[in-house]
């Protein structure tokens, strides 16, 4: 009797404590891991966020943002999905490249290993050059990358990524040909066309938009079924004339089996922080494009996102 007391007991202890450690979730600072380089799209989603998600927290919570540039984004997919489950690495998770890039080769993690926390932003695709491309829609672009086959060089973030797959539709259904150059980060995409050492950039909309406000880049269109509010001048490809929706989600994931609790508290701090209104105006000065889903609606819309690139991949590679 005084045995199963005693097992009881500690038993019982232990409950405690693991309670305990986890409703005092955050103890110690938490990295946030960017698997793109510093200044893209998803680099200022994290940095603009991160302060409200240590807010929300509360106490002495701390977020460090981590740039992992690299293979387009499977780096720091792979760090994500291997580091410790104990809340204390969390990380954007960008699609299609996180379920792209397991189909077209052998890596270290799969959609299983992660386990999505909440999505933050769904960004359309676009196309912009330079103004003294003398281009100012699509049907100008097909125009010249006809009578100048090969000659149209665009940038993206990788292999298999959005824009990339968004360019390839668009030459399917154009019957042009363009020349692909991958980067590691829209950062440096943005660099390259506007320096001049590439045509024109593939990347999503909220990216190219202050650029293309400012004179810099002429924004041809953006992949969404209905004109994004933060660029309400620029058309769909649809209205152009072209079948290709495409974009990006940017959400946040904790390495698979990060306990229940601490996957919970992680998910509320992001919704209040998502909701903040000094968060909604500081993602409307960056041109973020919010688009909130739980962890139940994440995962869910990330599986079926797997089976679609899956079904793609097994009727026409994207390969180079």
């Amino acid at each position: 009797m005084r045995k199963a007391l005693a097992i009881a007991g500690v038993a019982a202890l232990a409950a405690f404590a693991t309670t305990s450690a986890h409703a005092q979730y955050p103890e110690r600072p938490i990295t946030m891991i960017v698997a793109y380089s510093a200044g893209g799209g998803t680099d200022i989603a994290a940095r603009t966020l991160a302060p409200f998600i240590e807010k929300h927290l509360g106490g002495d919570a701390s977020i460090t943002v981590l740039n992992r540039p690299g293979a387009g984004g499977e780096i720091g997919f792979t760090e994500l999905a291997l580091a410790e489950p104990d809340g204390y690495t969390i990380g954007f998770i960008n699609t299609p490249n996180l379920l792209t890039i397991p189909v077209q080769r052998e890596t270290r993690y799969e959609l299983d290993d992660l386990a999505p926390v909440a999505n933050i932003i769904y960004d359309p695709g676009a196309f912009s050059l330079r103004p003294d491309s003398g281009i100012d829609d699509l049907d100008g672009l097909v125009a010249y990358a006809k009578a100048n086959p090969g000659v149209v060089t665009y940038g993206t973030t990788g292999v298999g990524s959005d824009d990339h797959l968004a360019a390839l539709a668009f030459e399917r259904q154009a019957g042009v040909e363009l020349k692909h150059v991958p980067f590691s980060g829209n950062a440096d995409v943005r660099a390259a066309v506007l320096g001049g050492h590439i045509m024109m950039a593939s990347m999503n909309v909220s990216e190219t938009v202050a650029d293309a406000e400012a004179g810099n880049l002429v924004l041809l269109g953006q992949m969404a079924r209905e004109r994004w509010d933060g660029a309400p001048d620029v058309p769909t490809f649809e209205e152009q004339g072209y079948d290709i929706v495409m974009g990006s989600n940017r959400g946040m994931a904790a390495p698979a089996g990060v306990p229940a609790d601490v996957l919970e508290t992680l998910q509320a701090a992001i919704e209040a922080a998502v909701n903040d209104p000094e968060f909604r105006e500081a993602a409307q000065e960056q041109d973020l494009a919010l688009a909130f889903m739980n962890a139940e609606e994440f995962r869910s819309h990330l599986e079926g996102l797997k089976g679609t690139y899956e079904a793609l991949w097994a009727a026409e590679p994207w390969v180079e």
